[in-house]
């Protein structure tokens, strides 16, 4: 065999010295990225990987915007925006299971997200081993003195219960 007798893959074939060059050099970015992938798009997938360990990682089964919807309903607690607040987080997520959240759906004043969340602590109470604060108990025995039937009602039930 002669040196001109080359397979038709020895010319990707890098030598020694090219490849310890290359290694002292590093590559650049560039090179690094592969083809037909470009900037935009891997920031886009950066995004929304980032925002699913998000989900991952929070506290509630919502993810981290859940957890944003609590705070704001926290934040509006005892002002005029609360059923606006309360029912965000209910178009998102549904009722929640906290006491506490659904303490503030029952301050919200509005007669369909109260009928919601004495439904939703009365299904949490029925699952077992949930015991309500005294303040949660005082604020049910209130509205059950509600002037809307269907909220007295659902308050002495759960009452009751407590």
């Amino acid at each position: 065999m002669t040196g001109d007798d080359r397979s038709w893959n020895d010319g990707d074939k890098l030598s020694f010295s090219e490849r310890d060059r290359r290694r002292r050099e590093g590559r650049s970015s560039q090179e690094r990225r592969p083809k037909g992938v470009s900037k935009a798009k891997e920031e886009a997938v950066t995004k929304q990987y980032v925002k699913q360990l998000d989900g991952l990682f929070s506290k509630t089964k919502g993810g981290a915007e859940v957890e944003r919807l609590g705070a704001a309903i926290r934040a509006a607690h005892g002002t005029s925006g609360l059923a606006d607040a309360c029912r965000q987080y209910r178009e998102v997520a549904g009722f929640p299971e906290d006491a506490g959240l659904l303490g503030m759906f029952l301050d919200s004043g509005d007669a369909e997200l109260v009928v919601g969340g004495l439904e939703a602590l009365q299904a949490v109470c029925e699952a077992g081993g949930f015991k309500a604060s005294g303040g949660l108990r005082s604020q049910i025995r209130m509205l059950a003195e509600d002037p809307d039937d269907e909220v007295a009602e659902l308050a002495e039930t759960l009452s009751e219960r407590l």
